[in-house]
This record gives structure tokens, C-alpha cells and sequence, in this order.
């Protein structure tokens, strides 16, 4: 059956009970659906055990009104947001909604069973769009911390690898220092033997001349 209802539908009250409706089997049966939609709750006292049941008092409009009021009044005493997700709104409203469905259930148990299987659905709704939330939220932390140890690690490469690199420029400029001592070392050296190569070739030009003069004053000296 489709939930939106055609033009010329017409709508289907409960059917109309007499007089003398609420007579004790009614009123048993009344009382059995609203344990069944509201289950009683029970707690020990010592050795006394204590049962809690809904009212099965019927409402008035004057009670709606008051119903309305009391709903507006804990809202504004509670801060409840009017927006976006505020569980003590909806706390509040899940209460009021309780509360109507208990006094439609007085009146028309079927109605009260309907709106019981509406608030069951809605409940299993939010339920569920609770837990794929909080699924989410879980994947995102988790993805988070994934995110942070990966940043961590790369942190902790980048300072491994910027202290490597610090090691190798020193190791750098030492041997850039040995090779400037190196390189004077053997400029010094290259002074000192083209020096020594000077000094001997002056030596053997000298050595020349003395073996010439003397050649030659032995040459004069046969000739006399």
C-alpha cells in the first residue's frame, strides 16, 4: 500500500465503541498493549519488589496544551540546540513522543500500536545512522594515526637523511682543506726543484767553462 494517500481517500477511524467501552476487559486489554509498548519497570527494595506502569489515565486537550508547554519549557532549560544533531533534544522529543503514544493508545489501542512500530522504525533508523557514524569517525581516526605515524617516519628520515648530509659536506670541506694543504705542499716542492734544476744547470754551465779554459790552456801550452 502506498504511504502517500490518493485525493478522494478517505481515512479509517477506529471503530466507534459504546458507552460502556472501557469496561474491565477493554480496560485489560488497554493495559496489556500499553505493558507491551511500555514495558513496566521493576526494582528490589530490600525484600520488596516494586513495579513502575504507565498511566492509564485518558488525556484531555488541556493536557496537550500542557503537554506542548512542559515540551517547549524543558528545551529552553536545557539548552537543547534547534539544529543539527542535540541529544537532549531529541531526548526530550523521544519523551513527548512517548507520552502521545500512550494517550492515542488509550483511545485507539491500533493507533497506538501503529505509532509504537513508527517510533520502533525511527529509533532503528537513527541507530543505524549512529553506528555508520561512529564506523566513520573510527576509519577517520584510524586513518589519522596512520597519516601521523607516516609523517613521523618521514620526519625522522628527513633528519637521518639531512644529518647524512651534514657528515658529508664536512667530510666535504676536509678533504677540500687536505687538498688546498696538498696543492701548496707540491707547489712549494715544484718551487724548490725548479730551483735546484736552475742551480745545477748554472753549476754545469759553470763546469763548462772551467773545462774549456783549461782545455784550452793546455792546447796553448803543447802548441809552445
Amino acid at each position: 500500500m502506498s504511504p502517500v494517500q490518493s485525493a478522494d481517500a478517505v481515512a479509517v477511524p477506529c471503530p466507534p465503541r459504546p458507552q460502556f467501552a472501557f469496561n474491565k476487559s477493554v480496560m485489560h486489554e488497554n493495559k496489556e498493549i500499553l505493558n507491551m509498548i511500555f514495558p513496566p519497570r521493576q526494582w528490589a527494595d530490600g525484600s520488596n519488589l516494586w513495579v513502575q506502569q504507565v498511566s492509564r489515565e485518558p488525556s484531555s486537550r488541556a493536557d496537550v496544551v500542557q503537554l506542548k508547554k512542559l515540551l517547549d519549557t524543558k528545551l529552553q532549560q536545557k539548552q537543547a540546540r534547534q539544529t543539527g544533531i542535540c541529544p537532549i533534544r531529541r531526548e526530550l522529543y523521544e519523551q513527548c513522543f512517548d507520552e502521545i503514544i500512550r494517550q492515542v493508545t488509550i483511545n485507539c489501542a491500533e493507533r497506538g500500536l501503529l505509532l509504537s512500530r513508527v517510533r520502533d522504525e525511527i529509533n532503528m533508523t537513527i541507530a543505524a545512522y549512529q553506528t555508520l557514524y561512529e564506523s566513520s569517525v573510527a576509519v577517520g581516526i584510524r586513518k589519522d594515526l596512520q597519516s601521523e605515524q607516516r609523517k613521523y617516519h618521514l620526519e625522522q628520515k628527513i633528519s637521518d637523511l639531512e644529518n647524512e648530509n651534514e657528515d658529508l659536506k664536512k667530510q666535504l670541506n676536509d678533504q677540500k682543506a687536505k687538498f688546498g694543504m696538498n696543492e701548496k705542499s707540491q707547489t712549494k716542492k715544484r718551487l724548490e726543484l725548479c730551483e735546484d734544476i736552475q742551480l745545477l744547470k748554472k753549476m754545469n754551465e759553470d763546469l763548462k767553462a772551467q773545462l774549456t779554459e783549461i782545455v784550452t790552456q793546455q792546447m796553448q801550452k803543447t802548441e809552445a
